[in-house]
C-alpha cells in the first residue's frame, strides 16, 4: 500500500471540513442500539473541531436508492452523536443546496453540523459529477473517514476526494495501517481464519489468502465442503456439493504456493440444529448417519491454537462454528481467547473483521484485546480479496 495523505497534511482551521463517516448504525424504534461505529469517528470529529475547522459531515443509512424516505433519515442519530461527541451538533434536512448552504454559513470554526443522508439524491451511487460539485460547494478540505464505504465509487467516498484537497481522516487511517500490517507488509509466519457457512461467498477470498499466508485454517460450514471433497462423508451437515472440485483446487494451490491448510480433524455433531441439542464429539472420517457437524471439536482447536502460537500475524474472517447457538459456540470462543491472550503478551499481532466475526469476538469478550477489529464488511472482505478499493486509492500520493 503506497503512502496517503492525513489530518496531519492539512491546515484545518477555519476551513470548512466534509467529513465522510459511517453512520449506518443498527436502530431499533427511532434509537441507536449500538453506538461502535460511531465511537470510531470520535477522534476525528473532536480534533477538527479542536483545530477550529468547521465539520461538516456527510454520511449513507440504508438503501433509499436515490429517493427521501423518511424513515432512513439521519435526524434520529444526531442526539446519540452529540452524546458520544460531547459537543452540540446541528442537522441540516439536505446534504446540498440552499439548506445546507443556509446551515453552513451560519458556522462558527468548531461547530459541527449532520448532513441529511447522501443517498437521497441519484447521484450519490452514480458518482455524479453534478451532484459532486454540489456537495463540493460547502467545503474547502475533504476527509475520508469511512472504509466501510471505500469499495463504493460514490460520489461521497471518491468523487469529493477527487474535487479538492483529500486526507484520511484517523479512523480510515488506523485501518489502512492495521491491514498493512497485517497483509500488506505482515511479519510471517501468517496464519489466516476463514470461517462461515459458504465456501461459494469467499472464493475469491481464499484464492487470494493461499497466496499470501502460511497457514489457512477452515471453519464453520465451509470446512464441510472442503472435507466432503476430501471424501469424507459429512451426512446431514451444511455442504456445497458442487464446489467439490473448486475445493480440491484451492487445496492444489495452497500445495504450490507452501500454504498449509488446517481442517477439522473432528467436530461436535448433532441431530438437530437446535440450542443445547443433545450433542457428542465424533472424528471427521466417522460422522454418525443422520447428525451434521455444528462447531470444530476439541482436537481441532488445539491444533488451531498451536497455528496461533508459531505465528507472528493472524487475519481471521468468520467463525469456526454455529457460533450464534450454544454449546456450537465453543470453538470460536477457545480460539478467540487463544488468540487475544496471544495478541496481549505482544507474541502476536491480530486483524479481524467482518460483521459475523465482530459479533463473535464480542461474544467471547475479546474484541478489545485484538491489535485491531474491523467493523467493515464488504469493505473489509473486498480488501481481504486483495481488490483494490476506490476510496482508497483516490486517498494514495
Amino acid at each position: 500500500m503506497s503512502h496517503f495523505k492525513t489530518l496531519d497534511d492539512v491546515d484545518v482551521k477555519g476551513k470548512r471540513v466534509l467529513v465522510r463517516v459511517d453512520l449506518n448504525v443498527p436502530m431499533d424504534d427511532g434509537k441507536v442500539t449500538d453506538k461502535t461505529r460511531i465511537e470510531r469517528i470520535k477522534p476525528t470529529i473532536t480534533e477538527i473541531a479542536g483545530k477550529g475547522g468547521k465539520v461538516i459531515l456527510l454520511a449513507h443509512f440504508g438503501r433509499p436508492k436515490g429517493e427521501i424516505k423518511p424513515e432512513m433519515s439521519l435526524a434520529p442519530v444526531v442526539h446519540t452523536l452529540s452524546q458520544v461527541i460531547g459537543r452540540p451538533i446541528a442537522f441540516s434536512t439536505d446534504c446540498t443546496g440552499p439548506m445546507a448552504e443556509a446551515a453552513v454559513s451560519q458556522m462558527e470554526d468548531g461547530d459541527i453540523v449532520l448532513f441529511e443522508n447522501t443517498r437521497f439524491h441519484k447521484g450519490e451511487e452514480k458518482n455524479d459529477p453534478d451532484f459532486v460539485a454540489a456537495l463540493a460547494a460547502n467545503g474547502d478540505i475533504f476527509v475520508s473517514d469511512a472504509f466501510s464505504a471505500a469499495h463504493r465509487a460514490h460520489a461521497s467516498t471518491e468523487g469529493l476526494a477527487r474535487h479538492m484537497p483529500a486526507v484520511a481522516g484517523r479512523t480510515m487511517q488506523a485501518e489502512l495501517e492495521a491491514l498493512n500490517q497485517a497483509l500488506g507488509k505482515p511479519k510471517h509466519p501468517v496464519v489466516a481464519v476463514v470461517g462461515g457457512a459458504k465456501v461459494s461467498t469467499k472464493l475469491d477470498l481464499l484464492k487470494n489468502l493461499v497466496a499470501k499466508v502460511d497457514m489457512l485454517v477452515i471453519g464453520g460450514g465451509m470446512a464441510n465442503t472442503f472435507l466432503s471433497a476430501q471424501g469424507h462423508d459429512v451426512q446431514k451437515s451444511l455442504c456445497e456439493h458442487d464446489l467439490a472440485g473448486t475445493a480440491r483446487e484451492i487445496i492444489a494451490e495452497a500445495e504450490k504456493q507452501n500454504c498449509r491448510i488446517l481442517l477439522p480433524v473432528d467436530g461436535v455433531v448433532a441431530s438437530e440444529f437446535k440450542a443445547h441439542a443433545e450433542n457428542h464429539v465424533a472424528r471427521v472420517d466417522a460422522v454418525p448417519q443422520g447428525t451434521m457437524i455444528l462447531d470444530a471439536g476439541p482436537h481441532s482447536v488445539t491444533e488451531i491454537e498451536k497455528a496461533f502460537e508459531e505465528a507472528a500475524t493472524l487475519v481471521w474472517n468468520g467463525p469456526l462454528g454455529a457460533f450464534e447457538i450454544e454449546p456450537f459456540d465453543t470453538a470460536t470462543v477457545a480460539a478467540a481467547k487463544k488468540a487475544a491472550e496471544l495478541t496481549r503478551a505482544g507474541k502476536l499481532v491480530s486483524v479481524a473483521g467482518g460483521g459475523d466475526t465482530v459479533a463473535a469476538l464480542n461474544h467471547a469478550g475479546v474484541a478489545d484485546d485484538f491489535t485491531y477489529v474491523s467493523t467493515a464488511g464488504g469493505a473489509f472482505l473486498e480488501w481481504m480479496e486483495g481488490k483494490e478499493l476506490p476510496g482508497v486509492k483516490v486517498l494514495e500520493n
